[in-house]
C-alpha cells in the first residue's frame, strides 16, 4: 500500500518543541555525549552500486547501525542517552549546580544514580539500550517484555543486570503496563513512544538518533534525494525526517515512512489524518516494528516532514535480508535483522512500481538513503531466515566496501 501525505500539517514548519529537540545544537550535544562513551565510533555507510544499477538509480547508501555501541541497533543511541541525561539532571537538582557529562562516573553522581530505577517496555532493542545506560551510570533497570519477545532477546537485555518482567499481550500492552508499574513504584519510565502528558523523555530518545543522521550527511558524497525509513511507533522515522528538514530546508529529500503491512499504525494514521490505534492481527516477522499505536510526538513531526507512507510484506522483509546476505555485482554483504532492511525493501519495491516511482519522482539521478536499523539481534532467527550465520555473512565483505 502507498499514499501521499495529505494532512493539513504537511510541509508546515516543525513545532518549536520538536525543532529544538532535533536541531543542530541538540545534535551537537548528542555528539559530545557520545565522545565520552568508551566504545563509540561512527557506524559505516555502505554503498550498494550494483543494486543501484540494477534498479536504475544513481546511488544507494545504507547507514549500517548493526555496529552501534556493541548493541547491534540504532536504539543504542536513544535509550542509553536518555538515561544518562536524566541522571545528570537529577544530579544537578540534588547538588544544586551544573553537572557536566565529564562527571558521570564521579562518586557524587553515581551515588545519586544508585537511588534511581529506570523502566521501559521493549520489543528488544530499546530495552537493551536502556539497560546498558543504567549499567553505565550505576542505576537499576526494570525492563518489561511482551510474550512475543524471544528468549534470545530477553537474555541479551538481562546481561546488563536489568530486572526482566514478562507481560501478557502485545508491545502496546507492555507499554501500558510499564507506565502503570513505574508510577506505582516511583520508577522513571524511559519510553521510546509518547502519549498525552508524556513527551519530553521520548523526545530525548529521538534526540539521540540524530547522531546517525549527522554522521551519514558527513559520510555521503552528496545529500540524498530520497529517503526510506522504517517505522514502529515512529521514533526513528521522525528523528531522521525532522533533522533532515531542519538541516536541508527546501533541499530536503523526498521522505517515505515504511510500515510492516501487518502492523501499519503510521500508514493508517496518515490515511486517517490523526493518530489511530489499529487492531492486532497476525504477527509480523518484522518484530521490532510490530506496533499498533503511534507515538504522538513522532506523528506530530511526520505529519509535517514526511512526504509519503507505504507498507511492505513479509516476503519483502525476508527477501532483502537474503539479498544483503548474498550480494552480487560487487556489492558488500550487510548483516540486516528482520526489521533492519525494511527501508531498503521499500525503496526497491517503490522503484519497481511505475506509479510509485513516478509519484516520488525517482529516476536515474536519484540518490537513495536508508538505515539498516539492526544487525542480527536474534542470531538464531537470522540464520533460520537466511540459512547463513551472521559471522559468515560479515566475513564476505571485500576490502574497501565500506565508506
Amino acid at each position: 500500500m502507498f499514499l501521499l501525505n495529505t494532512t493539513a500539517d504537511y510541509r508546515q514548519p516543525l513545532d518549536p518543541r520538536d525543532a529544538e529537540t532535533l536541531g543542530a545544537a541538540a545534535a551537537e550535544e548528542v555528539e559530545r555525549h557520545l565522545s565520552f562513551r568508551e566504545n563509540h565510533a561512527p557506524t559505516p555507510l555502505v554503498a550498494l552500486p550494483g543494486l543501484a544499477r540494477e534498479i536504475g538509480v544513481a546511488a544507494i547508501h545504507v547507514k549500517d547501525e548493526g555496529h552501534r555501541l556493541g548493541l547491534g541497533s540504532f536504539k543504542a543511541l536513544g535509550g542509553a542517552y536518555a538515561v544518562i541525561r536524566l541522571v545528570l539532571e537529577e544530579a544537578e537538582q540534588r547538588l544544586g549546580r551544573v553537572v557536566d557529562m565529564a562527571e558521570l562516573h564521579s562518586e557524587e553522581v553515581r551515588a545519586i544514580a544508585r537511588g534511581m530505577t529506570v523502566a521501559c517496555a521493549t520489543d528488544g532493542n530499546h530495552g537493551r539500550s536502556v539497560a546498558q545506560g543504567a549499567q553505565l551510570v550505576g542505576a537499576r533497570a526494570a525492563i518489561l517484555v511482551h510474550t512475543g519477545v524471544s528468549n534470545e532477546r530477553v537474555a541479551a537485555i538481562a546481561r546488563f543486570g536489568a530486572e526482566m518482567i514478562r507481560v501478557e499481550g502485545s508491545y502496546d500492552d507492555s507499554v501500558r503496563e510499564a507506565a502503570w508499574v513505574a508510577e506505582a513504584k516511583g520508577w522513571t519510565i524511559v519510553s521510546d513512544t509518547s502519549w498525552p502528558g508524556y513527551e519530553r523523555i521520548p523526545g530525548l530518545v529521538m534526540q539521540g538518533y540524530t547522531a546517525l543522521v549527522r554522521e551519514a550527511l558527513k559520510q555521503m558524497p552528496e545529500p540524498p534525494t530520497h529517503v526510506f525509513i522504517q517505522s514502529g511507533v515512529g521514533g526513528i522515522a521522525a528523528a531522521v525526517a525532522g533533522h533532515l528538514a531542519i538541516e536541508l530546508g527546501d533541499l530536503r529529500p523526498v521522505f517515505t515512512v515504511v510500515d510492516p503491512a501487518r502492523a501499519a499504525c503510521l500508514f493508517e494514521t496518515a490515511r486517517a489524518g490523526r493518530p489511530v490505534t489499529i487492531a492486532h492481527g497476525e504477527p509480523t516477522v518484522m518484530a521490532m516494528l510490530e506496533c499498533y499505536e503511534p507515538s504522538l510526538v513522532a506523528w506530530r513531526i511526520l505529519s509535517r516532514a514526511a512526504d509519503a507512507f507505504m507498507t511492505v510484506d513479509e516476503a519483502d522483509a525476508t527477501g532483502i535480508m537474503n539479498r544483503l546476505a548474498r550480494p552480487h555485482s560487487g556489492d558488500p554483504a550487510v548483516v540486516a535483522g528482520e526489521s533492519g532492511g525494511v527501508g531498503l525493501a521499500a525503496a526497491v519495491k517503490a522503484v519497481a512500481d511505475p506509479a510509485i516511482r513516478a509519484t516520488l519522482a525517482i529516476d536515474q539521478r536519484s540518490r537513495i538513503f536508508v538505515v539498516n536499523t539492526e544487525g542480527a539481534t536474534d542470531p538464531g532467527k537470522y540464520e533460520e531466515i537466511t540459512g547463513l550465520s551472521p559471522a559468515a555473512v560479515a566475513a564476505k565483505n571485500p576490502e574497501g566496501a565500506l565508506i
